[in-house]
């Protein structure tokens, strides 16, 4: 009982409950204490009222009703409000958290409920070796979706082991520490060092690739077949400026870890086994489960790769360095520099600086704003710096271009059938009001690979100057060569009867419908002997690469309404635009370039963001 004195200097009870074990439903304890105490003494008194030999160092008080931390040690009371009416919570700060990787592995360990979630995830890719953690989110996945998933368990069983990982002796040790220095550590039998995250860590489940699923299987997993249904699960993202209990998460619930940030960077096999075979995982579970689109061509240019890697990962051959010529870091590391850099020979200064690059050539050219009744006509074209000239014809080129095309910070997007000699481009161009598309064709893939290096190149502000763009061609020629079906001149076709492959699981079930076993398995190894040559981890990069080239690559989609409509429309958000798409029919509305736009702000209050639009371009 509380004597008079105590009641007169305004104290009041305080309940805490207290959380001491995993899974223990806690015991409540009542503290009498004053306005003007610091939220670390509170904490003090109840430990002492405890009486646990426990380490309470990762214990921190939760309040419930106002869904927040009391983090602020130094605080009072009063400051944050509490009275005698709170209900606190004296809680650990690390939960365990069930996580589901892009390779559809789930492992769980312990993370932390407090920090917000940008740390968080730093914490767990720190964990799982991955680099650049920013480009990664958590997704809670939406309701209707975790009930289908209920009633269809049959291929949720592949999936449902669940690896552990301790925070024993220290933070994370059960798939080893990540090195902040990239340091190579040794091979224990050979003595000699590990270049590769895949041998600093040995076995690690979190680079081992996930086996393709039957289509009978693949067909009840969860698959977006909407524009809608895509947004849907974007509106599961977490906030990363919020703590992982703020938002309703709690210890033991299943999230999604993904990439969110399509901008990938500084991808190094030495250093990114973990995130390169995640990042595959990502773009394999996209391309089979219809997240992307793509056309039938890149389906099979999809399903050989991911034949190949499964084929090299099911290979029995050790993964040593024997193979690989003995190199000097630091020598290695400055020639990556010096070409990243657009070092050059000091020779050929002089004759980038006198020789003006230039490109001309007839190509076609069709504007679909514009109403013809030719869709493409030939044009002579002219590529000098980071402007098109197209001319009646060649003749014509000493006088005034009927237009000049801009490609400083427009978006150039490939439109290629290889089987049937389709190459085009589409180009959007910026305007003041949105985007202004141009589609251009050319006749064959040299003429592709050189055009579309150079307006790649030019939609960066960068000139054919560059040292960058013979690259660029030979690694165009090199994709294309890849798209092609048909099998190298002088070899033979595969023998598809002595092949074991069960084709339609390297494929979305739309293909698997339209095409036989037979029929599907011949053309896959046809597009194999384009491959054949490459190593795993050179595959696991091409795959990547060609997902980074579909045309709805990195868009995610949001439900919104904008101002002065009264109906809910969608927003496509990528890494370098906006897009406006009507949802009823999902033609594109609007399209703004991040480069365009001259300032942006949130009103939190009503939920509506406002952008201006820079009219000089």
């Amino acid at each position: 009982m509380a004597t008079a004195a105590e009641y007169g200097h305004n104290s009041w009870e305080l309940s805490v409950q207290v959380d001491q074990r995993e899974g223990d439903e806690g015991m409540k304890f009542k503290l009498r204490v004053k306005g003007d105490l610091h939220v670390g003494g509170l904490m003090l008194k109840l430990v002492e009222k405890i009486k646990a030999p426990q380490d309470w160092s990762d214990h921190a008080i939760w309040w419930e009703k106002r869904s927040c931390w009391l983090l602020k040690t130094h605080w009072t009371l009063d400051k944050y409000g509490v009275q005698a009416d709170a209900d606190l919570r004296y809680t650990p700060q690390h939960k365990p958290l069930c996580i589901q990787l892009p390779n559809m592995k789930t492992i769980r360990l312990p993370v932390s409920f407090s920090c917000v979630v940008f740390k968080a995830v730093a914490e767990i890719c720190k964990a799982l070796n991955i680099r650049r953690s920013e480009e990664l989110s958590l997704l809670k996945l939406p309701d209707d979706q975790k009930k289908k998933k209920k009633k269809d368990k049959g291929p949720e069983s592949v999936f449902d082991e669940i690896l552990n990982m301790d925070m024993a002796g220290g933070i994370y040790c059960s798939l080893g520490l990540y090195s902040k220095t990239m340091t190579p550590t040794y091979d224990p039998d050979s003595g000699s060092p590990a270049s590769s995250t895949s041998l600093w860590f040995g076995e690690n489940p979190v680079t081992a690739c996930q086996p393709n699923l039957p289509q009978e299987e693949l067909a009840k997993l969860f698959k977006p077949l909407t524009m809608e249904d895509k947004a849907a699960i974007n509106a599961g993202w977490l906030d990363s400026s919020r703590s992982l209990m703020e938002q309703g998460i709690q210890e033991n619930d299943r999230l999604l870890l993904r990439f969110k940030y399509h901008c990938f960077f500084d991808l190094n096999p030495k250093y990114d086994a973990v995130r390169i075979t995640q990042l595959y995982e990502q773009a394999r579970w996209a391309i089979l489960l219809e997240e992307i689109d793509c056309t039938e061509e890149e389906m099979l240019m999809f399903a050989s790769l991911q034949y190949h890697i499964c084929k090299l990962t099911l290979s029995t051959e050790p993964l040593t360095n024997s193979n690989e010529p003995e190199i000097d870091e630091v020598e290695a590391a400055l020639s990556n520099l010096e070409s990243t850099l657009e070092g050059r020979n000091a020779d050929k200064i002089l004759e980038d600086i006198t020789d003006i690059p230039k490109l001309e050539d007839t190509l076609k050219l069709f504007r679909p704003k514009r109403l013809t009744l030719k869709p493409y006509k030939e044009y002579w074209f002219v590529f000098r710096d980071t402007t098109i000239s197209y001319y009646k014809n060649k003749e014509s080129a000493n006088k005034e271009p009927i237009e000049q095309l801009h490609l400083r910070g427009c978006e150039v997007i490939p439109d290629v059938n290889v089987t049937e000699k389709k190459f085009g481009l589409k180009l959007l161009m910026p305007a003041a009001d949105g985007m202004n598309e141009v589609y251009i064709r050319c006749d064959n893939e040299t003429q592709y690979a050189k055009w579309k290096a150079a307006c790649i190149l030019a939609s960066k502000g960068k000139t054919m100057a560059y040292s960058s763009y013979r690259t660029e061609v030979k690694n165009i020629q090199s994709f294309l060569q890849m798209k092609s079906l048909a099998p190298p001149p002088g070899q033979a076709a595969p023998d598809v009867e002595s092949m074991e492959m069960k084709a339609e699981c390297f494929v979305s079930p739309r293909y698997a419908r339209k095409y036989k076993t037979k029929q599907l398995t011949t053309r896959i190894l046809e597009a194999l002997h384009n491959i054949s040559q490459l190593s795993l981890m050179e595959a696991k990069m091409r795959f990547i690469q060609a997902w980074q080239s579909l045309p709805e690559f990195g868009i995610k989609y949001y439900i919104v309404r904008f101002r002065g409509s009264k109906k809910d429309e969608l927003l496509g958000i990528s890494y370098n635009r906006l897009i406006r798409i009507d949802m009823s029919t999902g033609l594109l509305v609007t399209t703004w370039r991040f480069s365009n736009i001259k300032q942006w702000n949130v009103n939190w209050e009503i939920k509506q963001v406002n952008n201006v639009l820079q009219t000089t371009l």
